[in-house]
């Protein structure tokens, strides 16, 4: 069994900054490819960025030069620091993570519950 936890999200306004992690725990041999996805109110979960198990990274092209994600392997956590934000930025961001969970099996893919981020004035 593996859970995925966000936490970070709160209230910020329009240019501020905000961190939010995503801790994975249970049963893993090793955490491939982790992926921020956000869903703004009355829309779709949309792609944020992705960041390998190298460290490589993909961000959407609204989030990019502002958002930036990060991992620690050894502590099983990813992170999204999130600069110059903006009232589009409002959504429930998600985590995901591709996780294998013993030495001979194949990974699949978990979610987080999710944490709100709301940017007003």
């Amino acid at each position: 069994q593996v859970q995925l936890v966000e936490s970070g999200g709160d209230l910020a306004q329009p240019g501020g900054s905000l961190r939010l992690s995503c801790a994975v725990s249970g049963t893993i041999f090793r955490i491939y490819s982790m992926t921020w996805y956000r869903q703004g109110p009355g829309n779709q979960r949309d792609l944020v960025g992705t960041i390998t198990s190298s460290g490589g990274t993909i961000y959407a092209g609204s989030v990019e030069g502002r958002f930036t994600i990060s991992r620690d392997n050894a502590k099983n956590t990813m992170y999204l620091q999130m600069d110059s934000l903006k009232p589009d930025d409002t959504a429930v961001y998600y985590c995901n993570a591709n996780v294998q969970t013993s030495s001979g099996g194949s990974s699949s893919n978990y979610w987080g519950q999710g944490t709100q981020v709301t940017i007003s004035s």
